[in-house]
């Protein structure tokens, strides 16, 4: 699918075709949505560049997240997106060339039809496409933020069940374990958009304005990345204290079945004695023989109970 916005007088026009009849400079932004073969070689065609493959899209190297020449800036950018239960970094490709932004992406965004609302609601300020990627990473920041603010709070909830004492269970370690691993995910996310803005700052081809709100933007970033390294220490926090409390949970049924066998030893040594049956045991023929062996074993068991009270052991 494709989408292309057009100035027109101070209004946005929407293709959902690549025009042949339109200046190049009147063109706004071009949205590739799972793009055709066709349609991508219509837009390679109209703008004499090629549009990166979903492969090369994916490459980690520094290069082929950022590449700038005399009249293109190439950037492949990371997008947060949930998959059921999960959460993963999708790569989306941005290409500024002159005055127009063209875009290449393979999931439905909201972030996008967020940017495409704000343009059509106010179309002067958009001069050209690097107004609409400013916009792009502002509503993407911003939900980056949201989400934060969502991990933060299920931290909070759980440290509440960790420090209740009540509900220590591994379903709880596995929660600690996914909302590490969901926060580490939004700290690549956030370290992906640290190092472009970065880049952007340093290119000349980016308008004068629009530099002050990267400047902002990469000081959000940059908060953002602090927060994400305070819910690290706090989750791994969580997990030591969580493992701590098993701890104590394992050593207090340790120690319940240690005296239990303190306790129930001497009577055990009574009875195996009294068991014997030697022909010249004196309690054998004795009328309270059996009796008394009953009391030395009930003695034997109460004496170290209240010894282990005494002392506060129980």
């Amino acid at each position: 699918m494709i989408r292309v916005f057009i100035r027109e007088n101070f209004q946005i026009r929407i293709l959902n075709e690549m025009p042949k009849d339109i200046e190049r400079e009147n063109i706004l932004w071009v949205d590739l949505f799972s793009p055709t073969e066709e349609e991508k070689e219509n837009v390679e065609k109209f703008f004499n560049l090629e549009i990166p493959t979903k492969q090369k899209m994916e490459e980690i190297e520094v290069s082929s997240r950022y590449f700038e020449d005399e009249e293109n800036i190439k950037i492949n950018a990371f997008f947060l997106v949930k998959e059921g239960n999960n959460f993963r970094n999708e790569t989306v490709s941005f290409i500024l060339t002159i005055d127009t932004l063209i875009t290449v992406r393979y999931r439905e965004l909201k972030t996008f039809s967020e940017t495409a609302k704000r343009i059509l609601s106010n179309p002067k300020y958009y001069e050209n496409g690097y107004y609409v990627f400013a916009t792009i990473l502002e509503i993407r920041i911003d939900s980056d933020a949201d989400t934060l603010e969502f991990i933060t709070k299920e931290i909070n909830r759980l440290s509440r069940i960790v420090f209740t004492g009540i509900d220590i269970t591994q379903e709880l370690l596995e929660s600690i374990s996914y909302y590490e691993d969901y926060n580490m995910t939004i700290r690549e996310n956030l370290t992906d958009k640290q190092r472009l803005i970065s880049s952007l700052l340093k290119s000349y081809k980016v308008p004068k304005d629009l530099r002050e709100e990267l400047r902002i933007m990469i000081k959000d970033v940059n908060s953002l990345i602090d927060y994400t390294n305070f819910n690290f220490d706090r989750l791994d926090y969580l997990q030591n204290t969580f493992l701590g409390l098993i701890n104590i949970q394992q050593n207090k049924v340790m120690k319940i079945f240690t005296l239990m066998s303190v306790i129930f030893l001497p009577p055990t040594l009574i009875a195996a004695i009294y068991g014997m049956n030697f022909h010249y045991m004196p309690e054998l023929s004795w009328k309270f023989g059996y009796p008394f062996a009953l009391f030395l074993m009930l003695l034997s068991a109460v004496l170290p109970l209240y010894i282990f009270k005494k002392k506060g052991w129980l």
